[in-house]
C-alpha cells in the first residue's frame, strides 16, 4: 500500500491534489471543453474574417458550424452522463465536429494562408488534433466507467 502511494506522488498532500484535479463538477471544469472553447474564439476572431467572400457558404460556414458544435457536444453531453449512452453519443459527435475542423483548417491553410497566418494555422490544427485525442480517451475511458457500473 505504501508503495502504490510513493508511485502515485506519495503522502497525503499528493493525494488532495489530485483529488483536487479529479473533481469535475460541471463541463467547465473538463480540460477538453476548455481546449475546444478557446479554439473556437480564436477561429472567429483569426481565421474566419481572413478568408475571402467566395467562401462564405462552403469552407467558413462549416469551419463556423464544427468549431461552435464541440463546446456544445461536451456541454450537452455532460448533462447527458446519468444514462448510460448519453454522455458516450455526443462525445462521439464531439469528435466527429473535431476531426470535421481539422480538415476544414487545413483546407483554408492550403488554399488560402498567407505566410504570415502559417503559425496560426498551425497551433489551431495541433490544437485541434489535442481536442480529437482528448475526445477519444475521453470516449474510451467513459465506455469503460459505463461498463464497470452495469
Amino acid at each position: 500500500m505504501e508503495e502504490d502511494r510513493r508511485a502515485l506522488g506519495g503522502g497525503e498532500v499528493g493525494n488532495e491534489v489530485r483529488r483536487a484535479r479529479s473533481v469535475i463538477r460541471s463541463y467547465e471544469d473538463l480540460d477538453v471543453y476548455q481546449n475546444s472553447y478557446k479554439g473556437m474564439i480564436m477561429i472567429f476572431k483569426k481565421v474566419l474574417s481572413s478568408l475571402p467572400v467566395q467562401e462564405k457558404y462552403d469552407l467558413v460556414d462549416q469551419l463556423r458550424r464544427s468549431c461552435k458544435a464541440i463546446p456544445r457536444l461536451i456541454a450537452e453531453g455532460h448533462s447527458k452522463r446519468h444514462q448510460a449512452r448519453g454522455f458516450q453519443k455526443y462525445i462521439d459527435d464531439a469528435h466527429a465536429e473535431s476531426n470535421e475542423t481539422i480538415v476544414s483548417l487545413t483546407q483554408a491553410k492550403d488554399l488560402y494562408a498567407t505566410t504570415d497566418k502559417l503559425d496560426l494555422y498551425n497551433e489551431l490544427i495541433d490544437l485541434y488534433d489535442k481536442i480529437s485525442r482528448q475526445l477519444y480517451k475521453l470516449s474510451v475511458s467513459w465506455r469503460s466507467y459505463s461498463s464497470d457500473r452495469r
